[in-house]
């Protein structure tokens, strides 16, 4: 098992989040966070409770009302962030190649270089023989691994995803899982991953963050025991479903919360 680092790649401190208009939401409150270098990092919570506007404020795509985030990720020419998002995002005009070299082509990398990057990371998500495919010739789990694919070959040091594998069939999804799971043991990279799914957060994380009903704020921070690598078949060891169950309960009063709003 490769030792887990202690320096820490993002803290979150004091973020509130509040979205003005006709009707004034407060997505987050007063949220503190600490993300430690090349963890895995589940966030899980109710609906409408701002997992995605932390994640995007995490990403720089949104602003803090209040509150900051402290980036410790050292950066060289390439994102501090890569992001996956649910609707897979790739470009319908590129194809399986283009798409996945497009982070290192708007960096500046050559183009013999960001090819042969593109073309590992092809590989190491199982799509070769399908550089020169268009997204709309392929399955909805291919495209999700060229996005996949694409964040990875970026070099960014941190990947955000949201709801990444969400949009998925059940057998494609746990394949995905799996694979996903295997190239972040490999790359070690801080990986930051909203899910709806208990399951895929024990699976995947090192940590899950139980978020509230809205105003989002942080519940609890629960650390998974298991041994990685890992695989789905932990799914099965005892204590993963006393977990899953634990979390369920605590969660539950969460939904509930958040139903009460609709």
């Amino acid at each position: 098992m490769t030792a887990e680092s202690t320096a820490t790649a993002f803290e979150v401190r004091g973020v509130s989040k509040v979205f003005p208009g006709a009707t004034t939401v407060q997505a987050l409150r007063n949220i503190d966070l600490s993300l430690r270098e090349g963890s895995l990092t589940c966030i899980v919570g109710p609906s409408g409770c701002g997992k995605s506007t932390l994640l995007r404020i995490l990403g720089e795509l949104e602003s803090a009302t209040t509150g900051e985030i402290v980036h410790n990720l050292k950066v060289d020419r390439v994102p501090r962030s890569a992001f996956v998002f649910q609707e897979h995002g790739v470009f319908p005009w590129f194809n399986v190649l283009q798409n996945v070299a497009f982070g290192e082509q708007m960096a500046g990398v050559s183009k013999s270089r960001r090819e042969e990057t593109a073309r590992e990371w092809i590989g190491k998500v199982g799509l070769v023989g399908f550089e020169g495919a268009y997204p709309h010739q392929l399955s909805g789990g291919m495209r999700q691994r060229i996005a996949i694919a694409r964040a990875f070959a970026t070099g960014s040091p941190s990947l955000l995803m949201d709801e990444p594998l969400g949009a998925l069939d059940a057998q494609t999804r746990i394949l995905m899982q799996e694979q996903l799971v295997s190239l972040w043991e490999a790359e070690r990279k801080t990986v930051v991953l909203v899910t709806h799914s208990i399951e895929e957060a024990l699976l995947l994380g090192d940590q899950i963050v139980m978020m509230s009903a809205r105003p989002g704020q942080v519940k609890e921070v629960i650390d998974i025991p298991f041994e990685r690598p890992r695989s789905t078949a932990i799914e099965a060891d005892p204590e993963f479903a006393r977990m899953k169950q634990d979390i369920w309960e605590s969660l539950r009063d969460e939904v509930q919360a958040s139903l009460s709003f609709k």
